[in-house]
Protein backbone atom coordinates (compact mmCIF):
# COMPACT_ATOMS: atom_id res chain seq x y z
CA UNK A 1 0.00 0.00 0.00
CA UNK A 2 2.83 2.42 0.79
CA UNK A 3 4.54 1.65 -2.42
CA UNK A 4 0.92 2.84 -4.31
CA UNK A 5 0.97 5.46 -2.07
CA UNK A 6 4.56 6.56 -3.49
CA UNK A 7 4.07 5.88 -7.10
CA UNK A 8 1.19 7.94 -7.34
CA UNK A 9 2.00 11.06 -5.74
CA UNK A 10 0.76 10.14 -2.06
CA UNK A 11 -2.84 9.61 -2.97
CA UNK A 12 -5.60 7.16 -3.34
CA UNK A 13 -7.19 7.69 -6.71
CA UNK A 14 -10.73 6.21 -7.32
CA UNK A 15 -12.02 4.77 -10.55
CA UNK A 16 -14.41 6.72 -12.96
CA UNK A 17 -17.51 7.11 -11.26
CA UNK A 18 -20.40 9.01 -13.46
CA UNK A 19 -23.00 11.91 -11.81
CA UNK A 20 -24.98 13.80 -14.44
CA UNK A 21 -23.37 12.66 -17.72
CA UNK A 22 -20.04 13.63 -16.47
CA UNK A 23 -17.52 11.26 -14.90
CA UNK A 24 -15.69 12.00 -11.96
CA UNK A 25 -12.87 10.66 -9.69
CA UNK A 26 -11.83 10.94 -5.74
CA UNK A 27 -8.51 11.67 -4.74
CA UNK A 28 -7.45 10.81 -1.02
CA UNK A 29 -4.01 12.10 0.51
CA UNK A 30 -3.66 10.43 3.46
CA UNK A 31 -0.19 11.04 4.19
CA UNK A 32 1.31 14.40 6.19
CA UNK A 33 2.42 17.45 4.28
CA UNK A 34 0.53 16.05 0.88
CA UNK A 35 -0.45 18.50 -0.49
CA UNK A 36 1.59 20.76 0.89
CA UNK A 37 -0.31 22.85 4.23
CA UNK A 38 -2.08 19.98 5.02
CA UNK A 39 -0.40 19.56 8.19
CA UNK A 40 -1.51 16.57 9.82
CA UNK A 41 -4.80 16.02 8.03
CA UNK A 42 -6.27 13.96 5.29
CA UNK A 43 -6.91 15.95 1.88
CA UNK A 44 -9.96 15.13 0.67
CA UNK A 45 -11.04 16.22 -3.73
CA UNK A 46 -13.18 15.41 -6.63
CA UNK A 47 -12.11 16.23 -9.98
CA UNK A 48 -14.10 15.98 -13.09
CA UNK A 49 -12.57 14.28 -16.01
CA UNK A 50 -11.50 16.64 -18.75
CA UNK A 51 -12.63 14.87 -21.69
CA UNK A 52 -16.21 15.21 -20.31
CA UNK A 53 -15.70 18.78 -20.65
CA UNK A 54 -14.51 18.90 -23.95
CA UNK A 55 -17.82 16.62 -24.81
CA UNK A 56 -19.79 19.42 -23.59
CA UNK A 57 -17.71 22.27 -23.38
CA UNK A 58 -19.80 24.56 -20.67
CA UNK A 59 -19.51 24.92 -16.64
CA UNK A 60 -20.79 22.69 -14.32
CA UNK A 61 -22.24 23.60 -11.02
CA UNK A 62 -22.13 20.66 -8.32
CA UNK A 63 -22.76 20.71 -4.68
CA UNK A 64 -20.44 18.51 -3.07
CA UNK A 65 -20.38 16.47 0.41
CA UNK A 66 -17.55 14.43 1.39
CA UNK A 67 -18.05 11.62 3.55
CA UNK A 68 -16.06 9.31 6.14
CA UNK A 69 -17.81 6.13 7.18
CA UNK A 70 -17.29 5.43 11.36
CA UNK A 71 -18.18 2.07 12.04
CA UNK A 72 -18.73 2.89 15.59
CA UNK A 73 -21.56 4.18 15.16
CA UNK A 74 -22.89 3.01 12.01
CA UNK A 75 -22.88 6.65 10.97
CA UNK A 76 -21.06 9.04 8.45
CA UNK A 77 -18.98 12.00 9.21
CA UNK A 78 -20.09 14.45 6.43
CA UNK A 79 -18.46 18.02 5.59
CA UNK A 80 -20.69 19.56 2.97
CA UNK A 81 -20.30 23.33 1.02
CA UNK A 82 -22.82 25.54 1.49
CA UNK A 83 -22.15 26.66 -2.18
CA UNK A 84 -21.99 25.10 -5.33
CA UNK A 85 -18.76 24.77 -6.45
CA UNK A 86 -17.66 25.85 -10.57
CA UNK A 87 -16.14 23.30 -12.67
CA UNK A 88 -14.86 24.10 -15.77
CA UNK A 89 -11.84 23.60 -18.42
CA UNK A 90 -9.86 25.32 -16.11
CA UNK A 91 -10.69 24.23 -12.75
CA UNK A 92 -11.28 20.68 -12.86
CA UNK A 93 -10.75 20.04 -8.95
CA UNK A 94 -11.96 20.72 -5.77
CA UNK A 95 -11.74 19.56 -2.10
CA UNK A 96 -10.62 20.30 1.32
CA UNK A 97 -7.29 20.56 2.17
CA UNK A 98 -7.92 19.50 5.59
CA UNK A 99 -10.79 17.27 5.74
CA UNK A 100 -10.04 14.59 9.08
CA UNK A 101 -6.84 14.54 11.19
CA UNK A 102 -4.63 11.76 10.13
CA UNK A 103 -4.43 10.29 13.56
CA UNK A 104 -8.18 9.04 12.96
CA UNK A 105 -7.16 6.76 11.14
CA UNK A 106 -4.23 5.43 12.81
CA UNK A 107 -5.86 4.35 15.62
CA UNK A 108 -9.15 1.93 15.74
CA UNK A 109 -10.20 3.37 19.15
CA UNK A 110 -11.48 6.06 16.62
CA UNK A 111 -14.06 4.53 15.55
CA UNK A 112 -13.01 4.52 11.75
CA UNK A 113 -11.60 1.11 10.93
CA UNK A 114 -14.30 -1.16 10.02
CA UNK A 115 -13.13 -5.08 8.91
CA UNK A 116 -9.18 -4.83 10.34
CA UNK A 117 -8.13 -1.88 8.51
CA UNK A 118 -10.58 -1.01 6.35
CA UNK A 119 -11.39 2.81 6.27
CA UNK A 120 -14.32 4.21 3.89
CA UNK A 121 -14.45 7.69 1.82
CA UNK A 122 -17.15 8.57 -0.27
CA UNK A 123 -18.45 11.78 -2.19
CA UNK A 124 -21.89 12.93 -2.70
CA UNK A 125 -22.75 14.85 -6.21
CA UNK A 126 -25.20 16.83 -6.67
CA UNK A 127 -25.65 18.29 -10.34
CA UNK A 128 -27.35 22.18 -10.34
CA UNK A 129 -28.45 24.17 -12.76
CA UNK A 130 -26.67 27.45 -12.76
CA UNK A 131 -28.37 31.23 -12.42
CA UNK A 132 -29.43 32.22 -15.80
CA UNK A 133 -29.85 36.11 -14.55
CA UNK A 134 -28.75 37.81 -11.59
CA UNK A 135 -27.98 41.01 -10.30
CA UNK A 136 -24.69 42.95 -9.37
CA UNK A 137 -25.60 45.55 -7.15
CA UNK A 138 -23.01 48.18 -6.16
CA UNK A 139 -22.28 52.03 -4.28
CA UNK A 140 -20.68 54.63 -6.64
CA UNK A 141 -18.48 57.09 -4.97
CA UNK A 142 -15.41 59.41 -5.89
CA UNK A 143 -17.99 60.82 -8.29
CA UNK A 144 -16.27 62.67 -11.64
CA UNK A 145 -18.06 66.37 -11.96
CA UNK A 146 -19.92 65.95 -9.03
CA UNK A 147 -21.73 69.46 -8.96
CA UNK A 148 -23.64 70.80 -11.01
CA UNK A 149 -25.36 75.02 -10.86
CA UNK A 150 -28.81 76.38 -12.28
CA UNK A 151 -29.44 79.62 -12.43
CA UNK A 152 -33.43 79.95 -12.53
CA UNK A 153 -33.15 83.89 -13.63
CA UNK A 154 -37.46 86.02 -13.24
CA UNK A 155 -37.78 84.00 -10.86
CA UNK A 156 -41.08 86.39 -9.63
CA UNK A 157 -42.32 85.77 -12.71
CA UNK A 158 -42.22 81.88 -13.57
CA UNK A 159 -46.09 80.92 -14.01
CA UNK A 160 -46.19 76.94 -14.89
CA UNK A 161 -45.68 74.70 -11.65
CA UNK A 162 -42.44 72.97 -12.12
CA UNK A 163 -39.67 73.53 -14.10
CA UNK A 164 -36.65 71.29 -15.02
CA UNK A 165 -32.90 71.99 -15.55
CA UNK A 166 -31.12 70.39 -18.65
CA UNK A 167 -29.22 67.39 -18.06
CA UNK A 168 -26.16 67.44 -17.25
CA UNK A 169 -23.39 64.05 -16.63
CA UNK A 170 -21.78 63.08 -13.36
CA UNK A 171 -20.14 59.86 -12.13
CA UNK A 172 -21.20 58.33 -16.07
CA UNK A 173 -24.84 59.09 -15.21
CA UNK A 174 -27.20 61.77 -16.70
CA UNK A 175 -29.24 63.95 -14.06
CA UNK A 176 -31.13 66.97 -14.15
CA UNK A 177 -33.29 69.25 -11.13
CA UNK A 178 -36.42 69.68 -10.81
CA UNK A 179 -38.08 72.81 -8.85
CA UNK A 180 -41.23 73.66 -7.86
CA UNK A 181 -41.11 77.72 -7.65
CA UNK A 182 -44.82 77.87 -6.13
CA UNK A 183 -43.80 74.17 -3.69
CA UNK A 184 -45.75 71.35 -4.56
CA UNK A 185 -47.84 69.07 -2.05
CA UNK A 186 -47.76 69.98 1.18
CA UNK A 187 -45.68 73.08 0.94
CA UNK A 188 -47.84 74.45 -2.06
CA UNK A 189 -47.88 78.14 -1.30
CA UNK A 190 -45.59 78.07 1.42
CA UNK A 191 -41.98 76.75 -0.09
CA UNK A 192 -40.05 75.46 -2.44
CA UNK A 193 -39.95 72.24 -3.67
CA UNK A 194 -36.26 71.00 -5.24
CA UNK A 195 -35.41 67.48 -6.54
CA UNK A 196 -32.68 65.62 -8.21
CA UNK A 197 -33.86 63.14 -11.06
CA UNK A 198 -32.22 60.35 -13.08
CA UNK A 199 -32.57 59.37 -16.32
CA UNK A 200 -31.71 56.08 -15.71
CA UNK A 201 -35.84 54.71 -15.38
CA UNK A 202 -34.60 51.11 -14.51
CA UNK A 203 -31.95 51.89 -12.11
CA UNK A 204 -33.73 54.07 -9.35
CA UNK A 205 -31.39 53.41 -6.64
CA UNK A 206 -30.11 54.90 -3.07
CA UNK A 207 -28.85 58.26 -3.41
CA UNK A 208 -26.77 60.44 -1.09
CA UNK A 209 -26.18 64.11 -2.13
CA UNK A 210 -26.71 67.88 -1.39
CA UNK A 211 -29.06 70.42 -2.30
CA UNK A 212 -28.33 73.80 -2.56
CA UNK A 213 -29.83 77.39 -2.67
CA UNK A 214 -26.71 79.53 -3.17
CA UNK A 215 -25.94 82.57 -0.72
CA UNK A 216 -25.08 85.04 -3.82
CA UNK A 217 -24.04 87.57 -1.64
CA UNK A 218 -22.15 86.16 1.64
CA UNK A 219 -21.83 82.27 0.33
CA UNK A 220 -24.29 81.42 3.63
CA UNK A 221 -25.48 78.65 1.20
CA UNK A 222 -29.09 76.20 2.56
CA UNK A 223 -28.07 73.16 2.46
CA UNK A 224 -29.97 70.00 2.64
CA UNK A 225 -28.58 66.63 2.36
CA UNK A 226 -30.65 63.34 1.04
CA UNK A 227 -29.79 60.09 1.30
CA UNK A 228 -32.64 58.09 0.59
CA UNK A 229 -34.19 55.60 -1.97
CA UNK A 230 -36.11 57.54 -4.57
CA UNK A 231 -39.56 59.45 -3.46
CA UNK A 232 -42.73 57.51 -4.66
CA UNK A 233 -44.14 60.77 -6.42
CA UNK A 234 -41.35 62.31 -8.06
CA UNK A 235 -39.07 58.91 -9.09
CA UNK A 236 -36.16 61.70 -7.71
CA UNK A 237 -34.74 62.40 -4.54
CA UNK A 238 -35.88 66.03 -2.52
CA UNK A 239 -37.92 67.40 -0.28
CA UNK A 240 -41.12 69.46 -1.12
CA UNK A 241 -40.76 71.85 2.20
CA UNK A 242 -36.73 72.60 1.01
CA UNK A 243 -36.53 76.62 1.71
CA UNK A 244 -39.56 78.71 2.70
CA UNK A 245 -40.70 81.75 0.53
CA UNK A 246 -40.15 83.55 3.57
CA UNK A 247 -36.60 82.78 3.62
CA UNK A 248 -35.96 83.74 -0.23
CA UNK A 249 -37.76 86.35 0.25
CA UNK A 250 -35.79 87.85 3.09
CA UNK A 251 -32.86 89.69 1.01
CA UNK A 252 -30.71 89.91 3.64
CA UNK A 253 -30.25 86.06 3.17
CA UNK A 254 -29.11 86.48 -0.66
CA UNK A 255 -30.45 84.01 -1.99
CA UNK A 256 -32.74 85.53 -4.56
CA UNK A 257 -30.20 88.29 -6.80
CA UNK A 258 -31.76 90.52 -9.37
CA UNK A 259 -34.61 88.09 -9.50
CA UNK A 260 -32.30 85.09 -10.11
CA UNK A 261 -32.10 82.02 -7.94
CA UNK A 262 -29.10 79.70 -7.69
CA UNK A 263 -29.43 76.21 -7.34
CA UNK A 264 -26.41 74.02 -6.67
CA UNK A 265 -26.29 69.95 -6.20
CA UNK A 266 -23.28 68.01 -5.46
CA UNK A 267 -23.93 64.16 -5.79
CA UNK A 268 -21.64 62.08 -3.33
CA UNK A 269 -22.86 58.59 -4.18
CA UNK A 270 -25.77 56.62 -5.67
CA UNK A 271 -25.85 53.04 -6.44
CA UNK A 272 -26.22 51.04 -9.30
CA UNK A 273 -27.34 47.62 -10.31
CA UNK A 274 -25.59 45.63 -13.04
CA UNK A 275 -27.61 42.51 -14.79
CA UNK A 276 -25.95 39.61 -16.24
CA UNK A 277 -27.20 36.63 -18.20
CA UNK A 278 -25.42 33.15 -18.31
CA UNK A 279 -25.34 33.21 -21.98
CA UNK A 280 -24.32 36.36 -22.15
CA UNK A 281 -20.75 36.13 -19.61
CA UNK A 282 -20.42 32.63 -22.09
CA UNK A 283 -20.25 35.07 -25.01
CA UNK A 284 -17.53 37.11 -23.34
CA UNK A 285 -15.69 34.13 -22.39
CA UNK A 286 -15.83 32.69 -25.76
CA UNK A 287 -15.20 35.75 -27.63
CA UNK A 288 -18.56 34.99 -29.30
CA UNK A 289 -20.71 38.52 -30.58
CA UNK A 290 -23.87 36.40 -32.11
Amino acid sequence: MAKQLKENGGKYESRPFSVGGYNWTLLIYPVIYIPTDSGGYVSIYVRVDNSSLITNPKDVYAEITFLAYKSSTDKYQISQETEAQRFHLFKQQWGLLQFLPIYYFENPAYGYFFEGESVVFGVDINIVKPFENWEVFSNEQNIRDPIFEWRLTKFSTRFLDSYTSDSFSSGGRNWALKVYPNGVGNATGNSLSLYLLSDQSNDKGYVEAKLRVIDQIQSNNFEKKVAAWPNATENGWGFDRFLSFADIKNTSKGFLVNDTLKLEVQILSFSKTDYYSHQSSLNVLTGDST
